[in-house]
C-alpha cells in the first residue's frame, strides 16, 4: 500500500472533500435525520468541529489507498498486469479474486483518479477502469430510548421494547395503523430463525459485544484458518471482516451498522431491549466504513470478495444486507455483486433517501439489474411510502418499515432512526427466516418468495414493482 503521498493528501483533504461533493463523488448513507433536531449547544459545536477534522483525516487516509479499479481482459497474465502498472509508475494494491482480471491499482504520482482511470481504460489489455469512489455516512441526531415497555402479545417474545417496534407488531401505537407491519407474530409461530443461517451486514461494522446482539453474532468456526489474501496478508476474522486498512477489527464505531444488525437479529425472548426479525441467526459483520463514516467502493468490493470466499469455505452465508448507496455507478462493484449471486447469495440494498424515482435517477447498488439484487423502499407506520424514500415502478422491488425504527445502538444502547437503511434489514431478516425453514432455496426462489408473498397496497401501486409490503408470515408459510 503506497503511503508516499499521504502528507500531501492530508493537506488537500478539505479541498478534495468539497470537490468530491460537487462532482458527485461523495455519497450519503441511506438514512434520514429526525425531524426534531435539538438546538446545537456550544459543546456540540466544538464536537462538530472535532468531527470535521477527524473526517478530513479519514478521507486523506482513504485517498492514500488504491485510487483506481481496473479489470483486465481475459488472458492478461499477472506478470503483464504488474509490468503495465510498473511502467505507469503505479503498483498493484490488491486482486479481487472473485472477479477474473479485477485489480485495485495504487497510483504513485498523486494524479487525479479520473486521469489515472482514463489512462488505463485506453490500454488494449483493459476492459474498464474507474475511480475508487468515496462514500460518506451522514451523521444524524436521535434520542436514545430509555423507557420500559411491557408487551402483551400472545406468542411474542419477552423483550421489553417490543411494543415500540411497530414494524414487527403494529397495534396502532403512536398514531400508527393496526396491522401495518410485517406480520411477525404469525411468522414466529412457524419459525424464529436458526443459527445455521448467516446474514452478512455490509456496513460500518457491528458492536458485536452489544448485550442484545452477542449471542447471535457470527464467529469464525474452529475448522477454518485465519483469512488469507496474497496482497493483504493474514487477517484475523474471528469476529467478522473489516476492509478498513487502519484497523482490521469489525467493531462498529459509527452506529449505523449496529442499528441495521439489530433489525435483522437482535436476540429474541431474552428479556433485554428489542427483538430482531430473527430471534436466532448468525450476523456476520462486514466493515467498510470507519468511525467518521467514510469508506470506498474498493473497500465494499473487498468485503464482498471476503464473503464469497468464506461461502466457498463452507460458511452458510446466504444474504448480504447493504444499507448504503451512491449515484455513482461502478462496474467493478456490479461485477462482484453478480459473483455473489453465482455463489447463492442474495443482495438486499437500500433504494435511497432522495425521494426520487430511481427508474429515472438510479441509485447504486440497488439499481443494478442483477438477478440477486433487491431494492427496498421505506414505509411509515401508516403504510404510506415515506416522504424521503426513493421509489420506482420497475427498479425498486419491495417496501418495508423504515421510519421511526427502534433498534440496537453502540455501547448497549437503543435508538430510533429512519431511512431505507432501516427497511433493508427487515427484508434481509425475513430472507433469513425463510432460509431457516428451507435452507436449500436458490437465490431466484428466495427472491421470488419475498416478492410474491408481499401484501399489495394501493399506496405502492406504480411505486414498487411488486406493489407490496414485506409479509414475513406469508413468506414462511404461516398464512
Amino acid at each position: 500500500m503506497n503511503r508516499r503521498n499521504y502528507a500531501l493528501h492530508l493537506t488537500l483533504a478539505g479541498g478534495l472533500i468539497l470537490l468530491a461533493a460537487v462532482a458527485g463523488q461523495v455519497s450519503r448513507w441511506d438514512w434520514t435525520r429526525r425531524a426534531e433536531r435539538p438546538q446545537v449547544r456550544l459543546e456540540e459545536r466544538r464536537e462538530e468541529t472535532g468531527r470535521q477534522f477527524s473526517e478530513e483525516v479519514e478521507v486523506a487516509a482513504l485517498l492514500g489507498e488504491a485510487e483506481v479499479l481496473v479489470r483486465f481482459r481475459p488472458g492478461t497474465s499477472r506478470e503483464r498486469i504488474e509490468e503495465i502498472a510498473e511502467g505507469l509508475n503505479d503498483g498493484v494494491e490488491d486482486e479481487v479474486e472473485a472477479v477474473e482480471g479485477l485489480y485495485s491499482i495504487d497510483d504513485s504520482d498523486g494524479r487525479p483518479a479520473a486521469e489515472v482511470a482514463a489512462q488505463y481504460a485506453s490500454l488494449p489489455e483493459v476492459e474498464y477502469a474507474e475511480a475508487n469512489d468515496i462514500i460518506r455516512a451522514e451523521p444524524l441526531k436521535s434520542d436514545s430510548i430509555r423507557g420500559h415497555f411491557l408487551p402483551e402479545f400472545d406468542g411474542g417474545p419477552n423483550d421489553p421494547f417490543l411494543a415500540e417496534q411497530w414494524g414487527l407488531v403494529n397495534t396502532g401505537q403512536r398514531e400508527g395503523k393496526l396491522g401495518a407491519d410485517v406480520a411477525a407474530l404469525s411468522a414466529w409461530s412457524k419459525t424464529r430463525g436458526s443459527q445455521e443461517v448467516v446474514v452478512a451486514v455490509l456496513d460500518s461494522g457491528v458492536d458485536y459485544n452489544h448485550e442484545d446482539l452477542r449471542g447471535n453474532m457470527w464467529q469464525r468456526p474452529d475448522y477454518l484458518d485465519l483469512y488469507f489474501d496474497d496482497e493483504l496478508g493474514e487477517i484475523d476474522d474471528y469476529d467478522g471482516f473489516s476492509a478498513v486498512d487502519s484497523d482490521r477489527d469489525p467493531m462498529d464505531e459509527n452506529g449505523h451498522g449496529t442499528h441495521c444488525a439489530g433489525v435483522v437479529g437482535a436476540e429474541g425472548d431474552n428479556r433485554l431491549g428489542v427483538t430482531g426479525v430473527n430471534w436466532r441467526v448468525r450476523i456476520m459483520p462486514l466493515k467498510f466504513m470507519g468511525k467518521g463514516g467514510f469508506g470506498s467502493t474498493k473497500d465494499a468490493i473487498e468485503a464482498i470478495n471476503y464473503v464469497i470466499q468464506r461461502k466457498k469455505d463452507g460458511v452458510g452465508v446466504r444474504v448480504i444486507s447493504a444499507s448504503w448507496g451512491s449515484r455513482q455507478r461502478s462496474k467493478a462493484l456490479e461485477d462482484v455483486i453478480r459473483r455473489a449471486g453465482d455463489e447463492g447469495i442474495l443482495f438486499v440494498a437500500a433504494a435511497g433517501n432522495d425521494g426520487k424515482d430511481a427508474d429515472r435517477f438510479p441509485h447504486f447498488p440497488s439499481s443494478y439489474k442483477l438477478p440477486n439484487v433487491m431494492s427496498i423502499a421505506a414505509l411509515d407506520r401508516r403504510d404510506r411510502l415515506a416522504s424521503f424514500s426513493n421509489y420506482g415502478a420497475k427498479g425498486v422491488h419491495l417496501a418495508a418499515p423504515g421510519k421511526e425504527i427502534l433498534s440496537t445502538w453502540l455501547r448497549n444502547g437503543y435508538e430510533e432512526h429512519s431511512g431505507t437503511s432501516m427497511a433493508t434489514p427487515f427484508v434481509a431478516g425475513v430472507a433469513g427466516l425463510v432460509l431457516s425453514k428451507e435452507p436449500n432455496l436458490s437465490v431466484k426462489e428466495l427472491r421470488e418468495r419475498l416478492l410474491n408473498t408481499a401484501d399489495k397496497l394501493d399506496t405502492l401501486q406504480g411505486k414498487v414493482s411488486s406493489g407490496g409490503r414485506l409479509n414475513a408470515a406469508r413468506a414462511v408459510g404461516a398464512k
